[in-house]
Formats: structure tokens, C-alpha cells, sequence
């Protein structure tokens, strides 16, 4: 863990110290549902995010199975259904725009590849950052950059702001997470990637979807996506391609950009239409398809919560429930060593205990991994048509249900902390 200059404030200390402070790195959806919890349980967390504003836009996220229960506990179940993206399920489609094969969204009871209930990223975010906003503290626009531990706490340095003293920081910083490679080193053997690269943005440019979310596979490992947006008109793109790691800056949107032009170059169906639109996107996100594997979630005074410390990549569609179940099992575990007098290593035992299971079965890939999701000939392009054809039939209908299961496998306790207040 980074060191920096001295700083002689007393710490905040879980082990019977003065205060109760926790630093959570990532206003995202972890974050807050993270801090919500812990101000339930008697703590004072500050939220700090780099972005200046709540991040708007982004793509959709599901809500289901044990994910879904924490935010009913966290009482914003009707909020969050009102925002609702409304979608008939998956499509599968060919060069020419016809239909080869769907899910509809009812097929698994609405935990499917498309859910009964998805939220765009960014309203999810914002509905948890405007019911947390009241009485946690947001740092925006500023990230750490540095974490000195000691018996105490953590003296935590920033970008802008001066430095603090915490009892606990926590990362629920996402896959590229500041707080995992300050108090865990760098990526090397935590960053496994799955062989490709994914591009998610916002087009307004007419493509008649019909209600269904559209998907597109051209040899090569190519894929193209397009669902519907909640406000009309809009459209929520996604352009993935097979690759080995390319060593691209993740901060030059330009270059990904060009990447993706020349890649998808007369791939056929809308793809022309949709890389004219992400050059006018305001949204644009770029990022390699990989997961996180740490032998610990928590050194010290650090946790890891959500993609920051188990990312299972978008592939299997549970990345949401991860961090909310997370938050939800970490924040509860320090309540309950709070209130039994225990401390925090006690509690960050207990959530690896319980987070552990859940977190090696929500990043078992589906069916094909990334060469199920991104066939690089046009022959294994027609056999995923068919398999998803099937996919209502036995064998494949039990194969994927197991898979869509996942998310509601875990019994959350109830840490008396189960009612909003």
C-alpha cells in the first residue's frame, strides 16, 4: 500500500476508536447502496467519485434475483420499476435485417438474457444517488491517490481535496478500481481477459427495433446490438469484436473510435448507421471484455465491492447483482461487528465468507463464453441462431436456466437493517 507524508489527525477506528467514517471510492450503483446501508448501521461514509456529476446514459442493467431483494429492501422497488426500459426480449438478426431467432422476455419468467426489469445505467445510478444524497457526503469531481494504513485507520490522500483520516476505505471503483491497485498492486494476475473488446453508446438515428433488443453477429467475431432507449427515439448501441489484448489508452476515445470504424467496415445490417451515430454519441464507453479474480476481497482496512473486486464481465449478464448483494453483505457484516463489539476484521471475514460462493458461480461464463456471444465464422453464426431457437426446449432450456438462476443464489440475511428509513 502507498505511503504519504505524515498526518497527525487521530484516525476513525471501527476497533474503538473515536468515529466511524468509511471511505467508499465509487458513486456508481455499489457505492451508494453501500453507504445507504452503512449510514443504517451507525456509520459515516463519504462517498468520493471522479466524475463531476452523477455519470448519466450508459447502457442497460437488470435487476433480478438477489440483487432485486436488496433494493426492495432498500424500499425503491416502485421508483426503480418506473423507470423501467421496456423490451419484448432478445433478437437475432442477419445481414439483412431478418429475424433468424428470439427470447422473448417472458421465456424464463423474466430473468432471461433480457429481464423483466432493466434500468438504464445511469437512471439507476442517479435514483440511488438522489435517495442517499440527504445524508451521505459526495466528493465529486476528485479521486485517492494515495492510502497510508496504520493500527488506527487510513490516512487517504487526494487528487484536490486534503487529506482525511477513515476507519475503512473501500474500492467500489469498477474494473480498472484506483483502490485495488493502491492496497492490492496492480492488475497483474487480478485482470483475466476473455478475448475481446465492447463499445456501449446512445444513437438517435432511426432504426426500427420494434420494441425488441437487436443483435447482430458478422464473421470475424463481430457483434452488433441496438435496444431501446426509455425516452423515444433513443437507441442503446453496442459494438463488440473478438481480439487478443491491444494495449489501447482506455482514456482515448478517438482511437477506440477509429478502432471500431475500421473493424466494423461494411459489416452489413444497421452497422454503418450506428458508427455514424457513435461519432456524434456524448455517451461513449470503451472497455475490454475480462473479469477480476483476487485471492482476498479485503486487506487491512480495504474492502473491494462490486466489479472492483470480482467483476464477472457483462458476458453473464450479473455484474448488477454482484455489486448490490456486495453492498449489502459488507455493509450488514460491519453493522453486526459493530454491534457486537467484534470490529472490522471480523466483519470483512464474514462477508468473504458469504460473498465467496455467489461470486465463483456468478463468474462462470455461459454456454460458449466469448465464442458463444461472438462466432467467428459465418457457420457457427447459424448454429448460435439455432441453439437460441432451442433455447425454450429441452436440454437448453434447463442449461440456461441454471445460468439465469445464479442471480437469486444466495439467502441474504436480514441484519435488522432491512427497512428504509
Amino acid at each position: 500500500m502507498e505511503n504519504t507524508s505524515a498526518h497527525t489527525t487521530h484516525a476513525a477506528d471501527t476497533d474503538g476508536g473515536s468515529t466511524n467514517d468509511v471511505l467508499i471510492s465509487g458513486g456508481g450503483i455499489a457505492g451508494p447502496v453501500l453507504a445507504h446501508w452503512l449510514r443504517r448501521g451507525g456509520f459515516n461514509p463519504v462517498i468520493v467519485e471522479r466524475a463531476p456529476a452523477p455519470r448519466p446514459g450508459g447502457q442497460n442493467v437488470d435487476l433480478r434475483g438477489a440483487g432485486r431483494t436488496v433494493i426492495e429492501r432498500m424500499g425503491l422497488m416502485e421508483q426503480a420499476r418506473a423507470l423501467n426500459v421496456d423490451q419484448r426480449g432478445l433478437g437475432l438478426v442477419d445481414r439483412r435485417g431478418r429475424l433468424t431467432a428470439r427470447m422473448p422476455v417472458e421465456l424464463f419468467e423474466g430473468e432471461g438474457i433480457v429481464a423483466e426489469i432493466e434500468i438504464l445505467r445511469g437512471d439507476l445510478a442517479d435514483l440511488l444517488y438522489r435517495s442517499t444524497a440527504h445524508e451521505v457526503e459526495y466528493l465529486f469531481d476528485d479521486t485517492v491517490t494515495a492510502l497510508a494504513e496504520d493500527a488506527d485507520g487510513v490516512t487517504v490522500t487526494f487528487e484536490k481535496a486534503a487529506p482525511r483520516r477513515f476507519a475503512l476505505v473501500i474500492g467500489a471503483d469498477g474494473l480498472h478500481s484506483t483502490v485495488r491497485r493502491l492496497a492490492f498492486g496492480g492488475d497483474d494476475g487480478h485482470f483475466r481477459p476473455l478475448g475481446g473488446y465492447n463499445a456501449w453508446f446512445t444513437v438517435r438515428d432511426g432504426i426500427d427495433l420494434d420494441g425488441w433488443f437487436l443483435m447482430y453477429n458478422a464473421p470475424g467475431g463481430l457483434v452488433a446490438g441496438a435496444r431501446p432507449g426509455r425516452l423515444p427515439g433513443e437507441i442503446k448501441a453496442s459494438l463488440s469484436f473478438r481480439s487478443a489484448p491491444l494495449g489501447l489508452d482506455r482514456r482515448d476515445t478517438a482511437a477506440q473510435q477509429r478502432l471500431l470504424a475500421e473493424r466494423f467496415a461494411g459489416a452489413g445490417w444497421e452497422v454503418d448507421r450506428l458508427l455514424a451515430g457513435m461519432a456524434r454519441a456524448e455517451d461513449f464507453f470503451f472497455d475490454s471484455y475480462g473479469q477480476i479474480h483476487l485471492d482476498h476481497y479485503t486487506r487491512g482496512r480495504v474492502a473491494l465491492v462490486g466489479d472492483a473486486g470480482y467483476c464477472p464481465s457483462p458476458l453473464t449478464g450479473l455484474g448488477t447483482s454482484l455489486a448490490l448483494v456486495g453492498a449489502y453483505l459488507l455493509a450488514g457484516e460491519l453493522a453486526a461487528a459493530r454491534a457486537a463489539g467484534t470490529g472490522h476484521r471480523a466483519a470483512f471475514a464474514r462477508y468473504e465468507e458469504l460473498m465467496r460462493p455467489y461470486v465463483t458461480r456468478s463468474q462462470e461464463l455461459p454456454p460458449g463464453g466469448m465464442n458463444g456471444y461472438a462466432p467467428n465464422s459465418a457457420a457457427m453464426i447459424r448454429l448460435r441462431a439455432a441453439s437460441m431457437r432451442m433455447m425454450g426446449r429441452w436440454p437448453m432450456r434447463s442449461i440456461l436456466a441454471a445460468q439465469f438462476a445464479k442471480a437469486g443464489d444466495i439467502d441474504l440475511p436480514d441484519y435488522a437493517l432491512a427497512t428504509a428509513a
